[in-house]
């Protein structure tokens, strides 16, 4: 078996490897950037292409998908838990790598969906051309993993500081403004832009700020971090925190290190793929390691943690799908507790609301594999926007 990656092979080797070394492997195992970089994976007739993480080629326009689709093979296979991770288009793509033309072309399959959406037929038409080409398992189903624990998942509401409160119904009224003179393609990036704020000041103000304070009485997501923590360290458990945001790991785990008297460990994207191992480990098997705060993107994949027996998404990525990617690092086999995912939703914001959408997506991808379309907000017109971001002061602050 030959890893094809410089973390194992320097680059200057790795592009030229002969064909005659690569025909001596029983198996070469890459990544998808490597795979987009190196001539001979390209061109190699491969007999087969296995993609793990499948959902890595989504988008169809991106240079990794198209690299990957122009791969020679006579056999493929895909392993995704998320083949519907944002829309119905992602099911698609991995489509038109393993059996192209079966859904048609992007466009016509775009019709049908938007078809669908609309309520003119159901997704039965889908779910019957797909269905034999899927292989499902669920880790819920006692007859394909008789002893795994039970996971449990919470909505964990939060409050807001005055602080918190008065930043973002500042920043709900200068969006009011802003929006009222754009359209297009502008008005879309400004939309987005203002979500990310909301989602910014709901963390905490220093975030959104970028002050550096982090006082913790300035956030209520905090406060409630507090109360889970130490009731998880009165009972010697291990806890998982994830944060969509990287500038959020280190105020975080440095809180946290507050509450438990001891420090954790801290993964995100600028952590070396040689130093991810030993992390992995040393939290696995160090008792004195009471957590991990991770960054969605980095930690959400490929990691088994199952020495925590608690999950806490600090803030949401709003798709069900990349938040239960991340949750099963503890929801997995070789998990002996039973595993308790807490998410924090700040009461009266776009918080509360987006939970209610992520609910919607949810839906949307069992329809398709057992056997709504999503709703994008920088589409909703001025007013449903207004309505959906809105502050809700009675629910959002005590008294």
């Amino acid at each position: 078996m030959l890893i094809a990656h410089p973390s194992r092979i320097h680059s200057p080797e790795l592009k030229k490897l002969s064909k005659k070394k690569v025909d001596a492997q029983d198996a070469v195992i890459t990544t998808y950037g490597t795979a987009m970089r190196i001539e001979w994976i390209k061109s190699y007739p491969w007999r087969n292409v296995i993609l793990d993480e499948a959902q890595a080629i989504k988008n169809p326009s991106a240079k990794q998908t198209k690299a990957v689709k122009s791969l020679s093979s006579k056999w493929r296979l895909v392993l995704t838990g998320t083949p519907v991770e944002n829309r119905l288009g992602d099911l698609w793509s991995i489509f038109d790598f393993l059996n192209p033309g079966l859904l048609g072309s992007a466009k016509a399959f775009n019709g049908l969906c938007k078809s669908m959406a609309s309520g003119k037929r159901d997704y039965a038409p889908l779910r019957r051309l797909v269905q034999p080409y899927i292989l499902r398992r669920l880790k819920t189903d006692k007859s394909v993993i008789a002893d795994l624990p039970d996971k449990t998942e919470v909505n964990a509401y939060c409050l807001l500081s005055k602080r918190q409160a008065a930043l973002y119904k500042q920043s709900v009224e200068e969006m009011k403004k802003v929006i009222e003179k754009l359209d297009g393609i502008e008005r879309r990036g400004v939309v987005l832009a203002f979500l990310m704020r909301f989602k910014q000041i709901c963390n905490h103000p220093s975030q959104w700020l970028g002050d550096g304070g982090y006082e913790p009485a300035d956030s209520g997501k905090l406060s409630r971090l507090r109360e889970l923590c130490e009731s998880i360290a009165a009972r010697q458990d291990k806890v998982l925190v994830f944060t969509q945001f990287r500038e959020m790991t280190d105020p975080l785990a440095g809180f946290m290190a507050e509450v438990f008297g001891r420090n954790g460990l801290v993964l995100h994207g600028g952590t070396p793929v040689k130093k991810r191992q030993g992390l992995v480990k040393s939290f696995q098997e160090d008792d004195r390691v009471p957590f991990m705060v991770l960054s969605l993107k980095a930690g959400g994949t490929g990691l088994n943690l199952t020495a925590a027996s608690h999950v806490i998404h600090f803030d949401r990525w709003w798709n069900p799908a990349v938040e239960n990617q991340a949750t099963d690092r503890a929801f997995r086999i070789g998990q002996k507790k039973n595993v308790l995912v807490h998410k924090f939703l700040c009461r009266g914001t776009v918080e509360e609301r987006i939970d209610e959408l992520i609910a919607g997506k949810q839906k949307l991808s069992d329809e398709i594999l057992s056997g709504g379309a999503e709703s994008s907000l920088t589409e909703m017109s001025n007013e449903e926007l207004i309505s959906m971001v809105s502050l809700d002061l009675s629910s959002a602050m005590e008294g």
